[in-house]
C-alpha cells in the first residue's frame, strides 16, 4: 500500500538519505532501527511531507507522486490517509486531551462538533485515556500525553500510522504503557511504521525490521531472521553494541 523509492535528502550540503527504498504492505508493522544520524526520522518525515525530498517517489494506494514536486492537493489527499505520532507529543497546551484529538477532525476533516466528540472519545478509550478527556497536557504525565498523541493519530482511522521514536522522550517507567498501546494497535491489524530504539519490542511486535545506517538501508527482514540470523556485518555490529536480549522485554 506504501512504497518509497530512491529517496534522497541533504541538509546544508550533507547527504542524510542516499537512495532509500521502503515497502509497506497493509497490516505491516515496520520497525526502523539504527544509530543516531542514520536518517530514520528524516525518512519518516518525508513520508508524511513534513520534509521535502530532494529526489524520489512515493506510491500510496496505487497513486504515484514525485516527492520533490508533489502538489499541495496530493499532499492533503495522502495526509488524510495517515496519522503521525511525534517524539515530543506536540499537543496544544491550551486544549484538553479530548480537544487535542478532535481539533483536526473538525478543522481538517469537517466533522461536526458532536461527531468529532464521539470519535475522539472512542479514540481516547482505545488508548486508556478516556478518564483524562478533560485534562490539559500540563496535568498529564509524559506517557499519558503520548497516549493522547496516539489517540489523535488513530482517531480518523488512517490507513498507515507513522510513529517517530514515541518512547524516547519518556522516563523509563512510562515506556511500558505506551508500548502496550502500540502493541494493541498492531494486534488490531493497523499498519504502522515505527522509528524506535526498543529492540526487544521490535522483535516481538514488528512484522518487518529495517536497519538504517549512514543514510541507507543496511538490512531488512522478519524479526526472527533479523535478530537471530543477521546477514550484514553492520547489522551484527549494531546488535552486539546494544546487547539487549529479547527475553529482557516483558510483553
Amino acid at each position: 500500500m506504501l512504497e518509497l523509492r530512491n529517496i534522497h535528502k541533504s541538509f546544508n550540503g550533507t547527504e542524510i538519505l542516499k537512495g532509500v527504498d521502503l515497502e509497506v504492505e497493509k497490516g505491516d508493522v515496520v520497525a526502523i532501527l539504527g544509530p543516531s544520524g542514520s536518517g530514520k526520522t528524516t525518512l519518516l518525515r518525508i513520508a508524511n511531507f513534513l520534509e521535502t525530498a530532494d529526489a524520489g517517489e512515493m506510491i500510496f494506494d496505487g497513486e504515484h507522486v514525485n516527492l520533490p514536486s508533489v502538489s499541495r492537493r496530493d499532499v492533503a489527499k495522502i495526509r488524510l490517509k495517515t496519522g503521525f505520532v511525534f517524539q515530543s507529543y506536540n499537543l496544544f497546551r491550551n486544549l484538553t486531551a479530548l480537544e487535542n484529538v478532535t481539533e483536526g477532525l473538525r478543522v481538517v476533516r469537517g466533522m461536526s462538533r458532536e461527531e468529532a466528540d464521539r470519535v475522539g472519545r472512542a479514540a481516547l478509550a482505545e488508548v486508556g485515556m478516556l478518564d483524562r478527556a478533560d485534562y490539559y497536557p500540563c496535568a498529564l504525565s509524559g506517557g499519558q500525553q503520548q497516549r493522547v498523541g496516539i489517540a489523535r493519530a488513530i482517531a480518523a482511522n488512517p490507513e498507515v500510522i507513522y510513529l517517530d521514536e514515541p518512547t524516547s522522550a519518556l522516563d523509563p517507567e512510562l515506556v511500558g504503557e505506551v508500548l502496550a498501546v502500540i502493541r494493541k494497535l498492531a494486534q488490531e491489524g493497523r499498519t504502522m511504521v515505527l522509528v524506535t530504539h526498543e529492540l526487544n519490542f521490535a522483535r516481538h511486535v514488528a512484522s518487518k525490521v529495517v536497519l538504517m545506517a549512514g543514510g541507507v538501508v543496511v538490512e531488512q527482514n522478519t524479526p526472527a531472521e533479523f535478530f537471530d540470523n543477521p546477514k550484514e556485518e553492520r547489522t551484527k555490529q549494531f546488535l552486539r553494541k546494544l546487547d539487549t536480549p529479547a527475553e529482557n522485554y516483558v510483553i
